[in-house]
C-alpha cells in the first residue's frame, strides 16, 4: 500500500483514539483530509482544495437525509402549533404506570414512530410527551435515553424498512434486490435491538429506578410545556461534549416555552387539532399499507426500490401544507415557510457536525475521492479504504461465519463517519465478493454490514452522530450515554450476526 493509504488509516485510528480521549474530532477530520490529499497528490493546493471539496461532496450526499429530517420536523412543528401532536401520543401515557413499563413503552413507541418518520425528527415529540411521564414514574433519564437510542437510532434506522434508503444503497454494490437486503436487515436489527434492550434493562433499569422524590426532581429538569415546544438549551454544551471541548461532561438541560408546566393541564385542543391528530397518522398508515401490500402481495403495484423516502417526504410536505391551512387559512403561506425554515435549521444543527467527518471518510471511497481530489470528470479516484480492506480480504477464511463477522467489522468501521450510509454501496460490493468466495448469501452479508454501519454511525456508538440529539433532549452527558450503550449494542450485533450467519 502507498503512503496515502497509511496516512488515511492512521487518520481513522486517530479519530477513534480522539473519541476515547474525549477531544474534538471535527478539526482532526479536516486535518486528516488535507494531509491525505497532500500525500496522495503531492500538491499543497490540491490538499487545501480537498478540504472544501470533501465538505461539498458530504453535504450533497447527506442532503436527502437532512431534507427529510427537515420536512418531517416542519410537519410536526405545524401539528405542535395546533396541539395535535399531543393528542396523537397522549393516550399512550396511560400505559406508563411504573419505571419498568415506562422503559418498554418508550422503546416500542420510539421504534414505531422512528420506522415511520425517521428517528431524529420525532425525538422532540417523544421528549415532550413521553419522557416526562416516564421519568415521573421512576425511569432514570439515562435509561430513557438508552431506550430511545437503541430503538430509534439503532433498530429503526439500521433496517430502514419503510423508506428503504439504506437497503437501496446496499443493493447498488451487492447487485441483489434491495427487498432481499431489507428483509434480512429487519430481522438482524430486531435481534440486535432485543438483545441490547435486555442487557440495558438488566444493567441500567431494573435496579436503578428512581424513588418518588428523586423522580419528581428529575421531572422538573425535563419540564415540557403543554404545547410540546421543547428544545435543548444546551445543544452547544452537548456538541462540545461530543468533541470533548469542556472535558467535564456537562449535562445538557431542557427548557420549554409556554404557559403550562409539567404538572399543569395544557389548553384543551379544539376540533381542528383532533382532525389533524387523526388525519396525519392515518395518511402515513395508508402509505405504509400500500408499500407493504406492494412488497408482499400483487394487490397493488410494487413500489420501486428507494422510493420509500421520497414518498414519506412528499407525504410529510403535503401534510405540512394541509395542517398549515387548517391552522390558519389567512397566513398559511407564511406558516409553511416558517416551519420549513425551522426544520432546516433543526436538521443542520443536529447533523451538521457530521459533514466534515463524513468528508474525510469519503476520501477513502472511490465513488467520491475523485471529485474531492479534483480529478477530471469520469476519472475514478483512489479507493484507500477499499484497498486496505482488500489487502486483508485474502486472509479472511472463506467460511460464512467468518465472512459474516468480517462484514460486521467493516460496517462498523464505515459507520465512523457519524452516519454510516454513504459507505453502504462499498459494503454491498464487498458483500458480493465475499459471498461468492465463501458461499454465504450476499444479501445477508450486505444486511449485516448495513446494521453494523447504521448502529455505529446512526446514533448509538459514535458521539458525533445524532446521539448528540438524544443526549441533549434527555439531559444526560453524551459521553456517558455512548459508554453505557457500547456493551449492549455490541452484544446485540454479535448475537444477531451469529444468528444471521447460520440461519439467514
Amino acid at each position: 500500500m502507498s503512503p496515502a493509504h497509511w496516512i488515511y488509516l492512521l487518520g481513522l485510528a486517530a479519530l477513534i483514539a480522539t473519541v476515547v480521549a474525549r477531544k474534538n474530532v471535527v478539526g482532526l477530520a479536516v486535518c486528516g483530509t488535507f494531509v491525505t490529499a497532500l500525500v496522495y497528490s503531492g500538491s499543497v493546493t490540491t490538499g487545501i482544495a480537498a478540504v472544501f471539496n470533501a465538505g461539498i461532496v458530504a453535504a450533497r450526499e447527506l442532503l436527502p437525509i437532512f431534507l427529510i429530517i427537515a420536512i418531517v420536523t416542519a410537519m410536526l412543528g405545524a401539528m405542535r402549533g395546533l396541539g395535535a401532536d399531543l393528542m396523537m401520543v397522549r393516550p399512550l401515557q396511560r400505559f406508563v404506570r411504573n419505571g419498568h413499563l415506562a422503559y418498554l413503552v418508550l422503546a416500542v413507541v420510539t421504534y414505531l414512530l422512528s420506522m415511520s418518520f425517521w428517528p431524529t425528527p420525532v425525538l422532540p415529540l417523544i421528549a415532550a410527551i413521553l419522557l416526562p411521564a416516564a421519568v415521573r414514574v421512576g425511569l432514570p433519564p439515562l435509561a430513557a435515553a438508552i431506550a430511545i437510542a437503541i430503538t430509534g437510532q439503532g433498530m429503526a434506522l439500521s433496517s430502514d424498512y419503510i423508506m428503504g434508503v439504506a437497503s437501496g444503497l446496499s443493493a447498488q454494490g451487492a447487485h441483489v434486490p434491495a427487498g432481499a437486503i431489507a428483509d434480512r436487515a429487519l430481522i438482524i436489527s430486531l435481534i440486535a435491538g432485543v438483545v441490547a434492550l435486555g442487557v440495558s434493562y438488566l444493567r441500567d433499569v431494573r435496579t436503578k429506578l428512581l424513588d418518588p422524590v428523586v423522580a419528581a426532581a428529575a421531572t422538573l429538569d425535563l419540564a415540557a410545556a403543554g404545547d410540546g415546544d421543547v428544545r435543548a438549551e444546551a445543544r452547544g454544551e452537548a456538541r462540545a461534549e461530543a468533541g470533548g471541548g469542556t472535558g467535564s461532561g456537562a449535562t445538557a438541560t431542557l427548557t420549554a416555552t409556554g404557559p403550562a408546566g409539567p404538572d399543569e393541564e395544557p389548553a384543551k385542543p379544539g376540533a381542528r387539532a383532533r382532525i389533524v391528530a387523526v388525519a396525519v397518522p392515518l395518511a402515513f398508515a395508508v402509505l405504509l399499507a400500500v408499500m407493504l401490500l406492494g412488497r408482499f402481495t400483487s394487490l397493488v403495484p410494487d413500489i420501486d426500490d428507494g422510493q420509500g423516502a421520497p414518498l414519506v417526504g412528499g407525504t410529510a410536505a403535503l401534510a405540512l401544507v394541509a395542517v398549515a391551512v387548517v391552522a390558519d387559512r389567512r397566513n398559511w403561506l407564511q406558516s409553511c415557510a416558517d416551519h420549513f425554515t425551522d426544520g432546516i435549521g433543526f436538521a443542520f444543527r443536529t447533523m451538521g457536525v457530521v459533514i466534515p467527518i463524513a468528508g474525510f471518510v469519503y476520501v477513502g471511497l472511490s465513488d467520491y475521492s475523485g471529485e474531492i481530489l479534483g480529478k477530471p470528470d469520469g476519472t475514478t479516484g483512489p479507493a484507500l479504504l477499499l484497498d486496505a480492506i482488500g489487502h486483508v480480504q485474502d486472509h479472511i477464511p472463506h467460511v460464512p461465519v467468518f465472512a459474516s463477522f468480517a462484514m460486521l467489522l467493516v460496517g462498523m468501521v464505515i459507520g465512523l463517519d457519524g452516519n454510516g450510509w454513504p459507505g453502504l454501496p462499498f459494503t454491498g460490493s464487498l458483500a458480493g465478493e465475499l459471498g461468492h468466495a465463501s458461499g454465504a448469501d450476499p444479501a445477508t452479508l450486505a444486511a449485516i454490514a448495513q446494521n453494523g454501519a447504521s448502529w455505529t454511525g446512526g446514533g448509538t456508538l459514535v458521539i458525533w452522530s445524532s446521539l448528540i440529539v438524544v443526549a441533549g433532549l434527555t439531559g444526560v452527558p453524551v459521553i456517558d450515554l455512548a459508554r453505557r450503550l457500547f456493551v449492549p449494542v455490541v452484544s446485540g450485533l454479535v448475537v444477531a450476526t451469529a444468528v444471521a450467519a447460520v440461519a439467514l
